[in-house]
C-alpha cells in the first residue's frame, strides 16, 4: 500500500511527516502507523453514519479526506473501545495486533494534543493495552548453527560459496537484520579497528565489533569481491554485479537450511538474528544492555526476552561468541 496524501486531511499528512521527519522512524514503521490510523478513522466514520453491522470489507470504500479536526475532537474512549471490539470480533485480530493498533492510536492522539496542539483532550489517556505474552523466539542451537555453516562447504559446484558463507557468518555472529546486511557497503567495514558500521531502523547507525570468524570470512570474500569489475559500492553483490537483493539473501538462507536438514521449522533470516542473540546470551556472558547495543533495539524491553545476565563489554561479548573461531572448511 502506498501513502497517497491526496486521500488524507491535512492533519493526517502532517502527522505522517512528523513520524518520518521529526521522529525519524523507518519507512515501514511509519506505514504501519498510517495504516492503523486510517482503519480506525474509516471505522469511526462508518460507526457514526451506518445503521447496520460494520464488516471489514465496508472500510475499503470509505474516504477520510473530508474529516475535520472538529470531527476528531468528538472521538471518545468509548468510540475507541467500540473499535477494539470490531477488530477483535469482525477482523479476528489477536492480542498482539490489537495492542499494536492501540499504540498507533495513542501516538496519533498524543501528537494531536501535545505537538500539533489541535486537541484539548486525549481520548487514549486511559486506554488500557493488554500486553501480549512474548514467547521465546525460534533459534538454532550451537550444533545446528555449526551444521548450517558446514552445509555451505558441502555443496558441489557452489559458485558463490565464499560469499554465502560470509553472509551466514555475519548473521550468526553479529545478529544483524536482513535489511542491515543488504545495505552494507565496502566502506562499512573498518578492518583496522575490526568494526562494522550498520544502518539500522530509523536510519540509526551503530558500530558492531567483528570477531575472528567474521574478519576471516570477510577477508576471504573480499579477495573475490575485488575481482569483480563494478562501481557498485555494495559489500555483497548479486550474479549481476549489483547489490544483492533481500529476496536473494532469503533464498541463500533457505537453501543452506535445507542442505543442513533444518528446513520446515519456520526458520528465516530473522531467526538467525535470534540465534546470534541467544548464543551470545548462553555463551558470551553478555548483559542485557550490551545485547541491546549489539542488536540495535530501540527499547530494552525488546531485548529482555533473551536474558537476565551480568556486566560485560560489547567487544567481550562478540569475542566470546561460540562461532568466533569457525572457519570455512574445504571438503
Amino acid at each position: 500500500m502506498q501513502l497517497s496524501r491526496a486521500d488524507n486531511p491535512d492533519f493526517v499528512n502532517e502527522y505522517v511527516t512528523h513520524l518520518s521527519v521529526v521522529k525519524g522512524l523507518a519507512k515501514g514503521t511509519v506505514m504501519g502507523y498510517y495504516q492503523d490510523l486510517r482503519q480506525f478513522l474509516r471505522f469511526y466514520i462508518l460507526m457514526r453514519s451506518c445503521d447496520r453491522e460494520i464488516s471489514p470489507e465496508m472500510l475499503d470504500s470509505v474516504s477520510i479526506r473530508e474529516l475535520t479536526v472538529e470531527d476528531i475532537r468528538r472521538i471518545t474512549l468509548r468510540d475507541i473501545h467500540s473499535y477494539y471490539h470490531f477488530i477483535a470480533t469482525a477482523c479476528d485480530n489477536r492480542d498482539k495486533i490489537r495492542c499494536r493498533k492501540g499504540t498507533s492510536l495513542r501516538s496519533f492522539f498524543h501528537y494531536m494534543t501535545t505537538q500539533a496542539r489541535l486537541l484539548d483532550y486525549d481520548p487514549t489517556t486511559n486506554l488500557e493495552l493488554s500486553r501480549p505474552h512474548h514467547a521465546l523466539p525460534k533459534y538454532l542451537n550451537l550444533s545446528e548453527s555449526l551444521e548450517l555453516l558446514k552445509s555451505l562447504t558441502q555443496q558441489e559446484d557452489h559458485r558463490y560459496q565464499i560469499r554465502d558463507y560470509c553472509i551466514l557468518t555475519l548473521f550468526l555472529n553479529c545478529g544483524i537484520r536482513l535489511g542491515e546486511l543488504v545495505g552494507l557497503n565496502l566502506s562499512s567495514i573498518n578492518f583496522e579497528d575490526q568494526k562494522m558500521r550498520v544502518l539500522g531502523k530509523g536510519s540509526k547507525e551503530r558500530q558492531i565489533f567483528l570477531n575472528a570468524a567474521c574478519m576471516t570470512a570477510l577477508h576471504e570474500y573480499l579477495f573475490e569481491r575485488m575481482q569483480v569489475d563494478t562501481e557498485d559500492p555494495a559489500l555483497f553483490l548479486s550474479n549481476r554485479s549489483t547489490r544483492i537483493s533481500r529476496r536473494r539473501v532469503q533464498q541463500i538462507v533457505e537453501g543452506a537450511l535445507k542442505a543442513a536438514g533444518l528446513d520446515g521449522r519456520g526458520l528465516s533470516t530473522h531467526k538467525l538474528r535470534h540465534t546470534a542473540a541467544t548464543l551470545m546470551y548462553q555463551y558470551g556472558h553478555v548483559d542485557v544492555l550490551t545485547l541491546k547495543t549489539i542488536l540495535g533495539h530501540e527499547s530494552i524491553s525488546t531485548t529482555e526476552i533473551y536474558t537476565h545476565l551480568g556486566d560485560y563489554s560489547v567487544q567481550d561479548a562478540m569475542e566470546h561468541s561460540p562461532l568466533s573461531e569457525e572457519r570455512r572448511k574445504e571438503e
